[in-house]
């Protein structure tokens, strides 16, 4: 294979368009064969094939600087810098290649990226360190259309041509984000693409100005006539009013084209935008027939695309979500729904499609859709606010200020809280917890199985304060939803099973770890030991809590979550404030970013969170305050 003998770019400067296009060929069907062993982002990257070897063979990492927005499209880009081979086999699996950019990885990600509409920000940051440091390298940004749609990139656009002379930026325009791109940018991009006119002036205003009446004149008068003269024949763009150049649209899978525009960028003394059109999933057309699914896919059998494994008969946490969602939505006219680019992601797919006109995409825009949600809640309307756990980090401004502090009835629901373990620390929803409960207002609450989560969501829908009910990714545990829901009790907690020694308090999905280490201290150390189900992580059950405190010998928290602010902290905070002298032993994820992994049982097992290590734990706390309890040591 020719791909094999790609050891650095420098090997993809050498080939000719025949080579290359039989490299092309190599890289989509290595994608496609790791992704589906391993999983990944499958049509992102089989979309940017051609446009990254063309970046490769113009520019020269890792002196030049390419940044990709999101970087989830940069498996190309890797096996282009020397992680061909072995090495790319290990995609997204523990201690492998990472699926996004990674600064630690290669000196050729120059930017570490994962959430959407940082590139640009990031890329102007470097310019400018460039011209400060009087270097000469280029910067090139690689941003996605749907990258546009979020605050982050327009607040960039804004300050390019201010702060510098020579900035590269690459629209990646192929209509998609997660789900289909939304609104009005979107709409613009489509009529670039779509309009002759433009097209045929976009590279040689002169000609065109060359032969009207007056024309001459107007070249005469430099660039600026000849922008107001352009703007008349066609539909101004948008980028041309941030004072950057635009070329384009440009075919992003001829080779040829991309070199001579990109050879042409490299050589402007200002900053430059190319609109380049690829086509998500090219050269698979499973991924194309169906670009949502294959945005990001599960291992997957390549001849018919269908998710590898057996049949797996219990549903998902966010499908349970998005189906019962739907059907209080179809008993109460009030309530709406809102994801940012994400609704197969969030079960929200389901509301969509029998509720259309209730559902609003507002595309990768998290801070809009939470203040969003907060207007529509001063009109009487229920939102329903579905976005994962880590995106929603992006808004904690917007939840602080415009939702808590007027006391607003929306309802979160924060998808992937936990672990996303092949996708690695941008992706961990393990913060939530820590950056919510500071704020006064806001209930958390995250449900021990699939029939529970039903009931808080029945009950969040009737609650007339900021909510915010976490969600694991992945499949639910099969336990049947009664036919009619319950309204729970804010900050009321469940016993499960009674003990005198310990009193295990879990959250959520931990409840079932929380049952299996109680069994196994049980049987093996003879220690009597408590199961709570806390439901809340805000308000904590105080009352249930100083009993158990005053019983026991030691409460231990339980938590998919970082322990550094977290549910546990908030137990131990509760029983120093009632002046309770019992040990509190807070088990959660250690205070660092966990790694990408191959699976959540792994990631938990290598940071101390297994059924085995959280019973040493417990009878290690034990032996420690002096009780009387037999030495011997799991394992």
């Amino acid at each position: 294979m020719l791909l094999d003998s790609i050891k650095s770019p420098e090997d993809v400067k050498k080939l000719n368009y025949e080579d290359l296009e039989i490299l092309s060929e190599e890289i989509r069907k290595e994608i496609i064969h790791v992704t589906s062993e391993n999983g990944g982002h499958v049509g992102p990257n089989l979309g940017v094939v051609e446009l990254t070897i063309a970046l490769h063979r113009i520019f020269d990492t890792p002196k030049d600087n390419i940044q990709f927005d999101v970087s989830h499209q940069s498996y190309v880009h890797k096996l282009l810098t020397g992680r061909n081979g072995k090495a790319f086999r290990t995609l997204r699996q523990g201690d492998g290649v990472c699926g996004f950019s990674n600064r630690k990885e290669s000196p050729h990600d120059s930017f570490g990226a994962g959430h959407a509409g940082t590139c640009l920000s990031a890329s102007l940051g470097m310019a400018v360190a460039r011209d400060l440091n009087g270097g000469d390298e280029h910067v090139v940004a690689v941003c996605g259309d749907a990258a546009f749609t979020c605050g982050h990139t327009m607040e960039a656009l804004n300050n390019i041509a201010s702060s510098t002379k020579r900035l590269i930026v690459i629209l990646n325009d192929n209509e998609w984000s997660i789900s289909k791109n939304v609104g009005a940018l979107s709409k613009s991009f489509n009529e670039l693409i779509t309009n002759p006119i433009y097209n045929k002036i976009h590279t040689d205003v002169e000609s065109l100005l060359a032969k009207i009446p007056g024309g001459e004149s107007l070249i005469k008068m430099g660039s600026k006539a000849k922008k107001e003269a352009k703007d008349f024949l066609v539909p101004s763009c948008l980028f041309e009013h941030y004072d950057l150049r635009f070329v384009g649209p440009i075919d992003g899978h001829n080779l040829k084209e991309l070199e001579y525009y990109l050879e042409f960028a490299k050589q402007s003394d200002e900053p430059i935008l190319l609109h380049v059109i690829t086509q998500k999933g090219k050269g698979y057309d499973i991924a194309r027939k169906f670009p949502e699914k294959f945005h990001g896919a599960s291992p997957y059998d390549v001849s018919t695309g269908k998710s590898k494994g057996t049949k797996e008969s219990r549903p998902k946490y966010q499908d349970v979500f998005g189906k019962y969602l739907t059907k209080f939505a179809q008993e109460n006219e009030k309530i709406v729904a809102i994801t940012a680019a994400m609704a197969s992601g969030t079960g929200l797919n389901h509301f969509e499609e029998k509720l259309p006109k209730r559902f609003f995409d507002v595309g990768i825009a998290e801070g809009h859709a939470v203040i969003f949600a907060a207007g529509l809640a001063t009109k009487g309307i229920k939102p329903v606010c579905a976005i994962y756990s880590t995106f929603l980090q992006r808004a904690i401004d917007s939840i602080n200020h415009d939702v808590c502090l007027q006391n607003l009835p929306i309802v979160f629901c924060m998808d992937r809280s936990g672990l996303s373990p092949n996708d690695g620390p941008t992706h961990h929803g393990l913060f939530d917890i820590s950056y919510l409960r500071s704020i006064p207002n806001t209930i958390i609450m995250q449900a021990k199985d699939e029939d529970e989560l039903v009931d808080m969501l029945f009950t969040a829908l009737d609650t007339n304060s900021p909510t915010f009910i976490r969600i694991p990714r992945g499949n639910a545990t099969g336990k049947t939803i009664k036919d009619e829901p319950i309204k729970l009790e804010i900050g009321k907690a469940q016993e499960i099973k009674k003990g005198t020694d310990v009193v295990i308090w879990a959250l959520g999905n931990m409840v079932s770890e929380a049952l299996a280490v109680a069994k196994e201290l049980e049987e093996a150390q003879k220690i009597s030991v408590g199961v709570v189900n806390a439901r809340f992580a805000k308000p904590i059950d105080k009352d249930l809590l100083i009993k158990h405190s005053s019983e026991a010998k030691l409460i231990v928290t339980l938590e998919d979550h970082v322990q550094t602010g977290g549910f546990g902290s908030s137990v131990a905070e509760i029983l120093q404030h009632e002046n309770h002298a019992t040990p509190v032993e807070i088990v959660g994820w250690p205070d660092k970013f966990i790694p990408h992994g191959d699976s959540v049982s792994s990631l938990r097992a290598l940071n101390g969170l297994s059924v085995e290590q959280i019973s040493e734990k417990v009878l290690k706390r034990l032996q420690n305050k002096g009780q009387n309890i037999r030495s011997k040591v799991l394992v």
